[in-house]
């Protein structure tokens, strides 16, 4: 037995056309954003901060105590030890094991300390990636890419933990030993001060054109990698398609030129990385060179002491050793703000079906659970394309069920995702039993309104664990009885652990009629007033259609229910059958009455008889 199919399954929301942001790996950020992130993620955290900054500037302390003991050492303490007197001696030795010591253990606590924070900051900003993600509207998803987001939770949250884990250790121990170090230095010997000061000059020339330079290499860095995630996501996703059309070839082409393209953005950020350490050394080693020799001199003109020019040395020494470390840290902080600026762009999205702030309840219903529907002066279109209802008025009565067929385009998914709130609508109302759904809370809504589409998503999981999706705090019992109901009872019992067989990824271990099944079973559980079925049975073969339309007389009794139709064998189920074309009903009737006419719906209802019989 054949079937006559109305038409191929409809992709309605047009493709974001070229100049969209959508079509970019990064999202528009308003300005200020990205600070306001890294702020608030850091606000609850801000009294280990400070402790953590004031065990770092204690260690600071500790360590740069070291050359000042050398000095007195040299200058004092070698003069008494001739002198048959040991004391300064051991007392420079004892000071500088307790330095020594003191810093260690300072340096412990402060890497505890950090790794805490900056380990309670990355849960806190996955958190919110995820969380945020799933309340965007459907219109964000199928525009924004799936491997964009794995990519902003991972390798972008994964460039922040760098910065939080050493970067900014070092840029606090770099600007501590610049403050600290020039002050020492102008203390010991206002000329030698003067002159370490005046060095950082070409230094600070060379960070800004480093920053520069390399903010927009790891702007590209991040947009590449995400390219490559994305192109992954895509290939393994459609692994079937791929190999069914043998695309391998092609997709290796397509992977090789993203990988090659994230390849020289890594390369561009090493050799961006390798200028500044290379001029920032050269501006080290000239300065400390030209300090040498002058020190020399004035100490052979006995206008500076040899301690306090060997003091100079080391704190010259410990002041410029830094500077490569500083480049990790700038390094770690622009891939760090490339990677926040992203996120933060990806968090200021707004949903496009807001929560509404005065939520009301729907009315109490007794007897049958259906519920009434009005789609009250609608007009609805796409962010990237024209209008595709105009206007649209229609009333769906309580527990009636209405069959929605037409071409493709015609507007039967549109109207699905506004019943389901999955778009609001550009005017007009779309109403549930006289309340509007847009003053409807997310909770109560989807427990009055229920989708099953084409392709019935199975999480990875148990067979119960699936089913009890439709209402979690559902017994075991409840849910082996909507299973039954649905008569995906025996099926079940047949799997190696029954209710509890994991059905791995998607549902790949059982097939596309028993997955539909489970589907149902989930939406009888979930017990909604109001039923939308999106193409539940074009997918499927004959014995998996019969046994769904079996399943679907069971969900369907005494609920308000909407069926996007391309079979004629669905549409057999509905009370009444909507002809929709170019957004517009234009034909409204039961079968009966419309296969008797000679109308659109008659012809199609003909044209499938005649391939029953031949």
């Amino acid at each position: 037995m054949t079937d006559t199919t109305l038409t191929a399954p409809e992709q309605e929301a047009p493709k974001a056309p070229a100049g969209d942001p959508f079509d970019r790996d990064d999202l528009p950020t308003p300005p200020g954003a990205t600070g306001a992130l890294l702020r608030s993620l850091l606000a609850t955290h801000r009294a280990r901060v400070a402790v953590a900054a004031l065990v770092l500037l204690v260690k600071e302390g500790a360590v740069q105590a070291g050359p000042l003991l050398v000095a007195y050492a040299i200058d004092r303490g070698v003069p008494a030890f001739r002198a048959g007197d040991h004391g300064p001696v051991v007392a420079v030795a004892l000071g500088y094991l307790v330095c020594a010591t003191l810093s260690g253990v300072l340096q412990y606590a402060f890497v505890r300390g950090a790794a805490r924070v900056n380990q309670d900051v990355l849960l806190d900003l996955r958190g919110r990636i995820f969380r945020h993600a799933q309340v965007l509207s459907v219109d964000f998803h199928e525009r924004y890419t799936s491997g964009r987001l794995i990519s902003r939770s991972t390798t972008d949250v994964e460039s922040l933990r760098e910065l939080l884990s050493e970067g900014l250790q070092e840029l606090i121990g770099v600007v501590l030993s610049f403050v600290s170090i020039s002050l020492i230095l102008l203390w010991l010997d206002l000329g030698i001060g003067a002159v370490a000061v005046a060095s950082f000059l070409p230094l600070h020339l060379l960070i800004r054109l480093y920053r520069r330079r390399a903010g927009a290499v790891y702007a590209e860095r991040s947009t590449a990698i995400a390219g490559v995630i994305v192109k992954f996501a895509e290939t393994m996703n459609g692994i079937r398609p791929v190999r069914a059309f043998r695309r391998e070839r092609l997709n290796d082409a397509e992977f090789a030129a993203l990988n090659h393209r994230h390849e020289r953005s890594n390369g561009d950020a090493l050799l961006e990385m390798a200028r500044y350490v290379v001029g920032s050394r050269l501006v080290a080693n000239t300065a400390v060179a030209g300090m040498c020799l002058w020190g020399a001199y004035r100490v052979a003109s006995g206008s500076l002491e040899l301690g306090v020019l060997a003091a100079a040395v080391l704190y010259m020494r410990r002041l410029y050793d830094p500077i490569d470390r500083l480049g990790m840290f700038l390094n770690s902080y622009e891939s760090a703000a490339a990677s926040l600026t992203k996120i933060a762009g990806l968090l200021a999205q707004e949903p496009g079906v807001p929560e509404t702030t005065t939520p009301k309840t729907l009315p109490s219903r007794t007897g049958a659970p259906g519920r009434e529907v009005v789609f009250d002066g609608v007009r609805f279109a796409y962010r990237t394309g024209g209008e595709v209802l105009p206007a649209f008025d229609l009333t769906i009565p309580p527990g009636q069920t209405v069959a929605v067929v037409g071409a493709t385009g015609a507007g039967k998914s549109t109207l699905a995702k506004l019943l389901a709130r999955f778009y609001d609508p550009t005017d007009g109302s779309v109403r549930l039993d006289g309340v509007d759904l847009r003053d409807l809370a997310t909770p109560e809504l989807r427990r009055g309104i229920v989708m099953v589409t084409q392709e019935a998503f199975l999480f990875s999981g148990t067979i119960a664990e699936n089913i009890a999706i439709g209402r979690p705090d559902a017994t075991r019992e409840e849910i082996e009885d909507a299973a039954r109901a649905i008569g995906a009872h025996e099926f079940i019992t047949a799997l190696p652990d029954g209710y509890d067989t994991d059905v791995r990824k998607r549902g790949g271990r059982i097939s596309a009629g028993q997955r539909q099944l489970v589907a149902f079973a989930r939406a009888l559980l979930a017990d909604p007033a109001v039923l939308i079925l999106d193409e539940a049975t074009s997918s499927l073969d004959v014995p998996g259609e019969r046994a769904v339309q079996q399943a679907m007389d069971t969900v369907l009794a005494g609920r308000t229910a909407v069926v996007i139709a391309h079979r004629l064998s669905t549409v057999e189920v509905a009370d009444r059958v909507l002809v929709m074309e170019s957004g517009r009903i234009v034909e409204d009737g039961t079968p009966s009455d419309l296969v008797t006419g000679e109308g659109r719906y008659a012809n199609l209802h003909k044209a499938w008889r005649e391939s029953l019989v031949g």
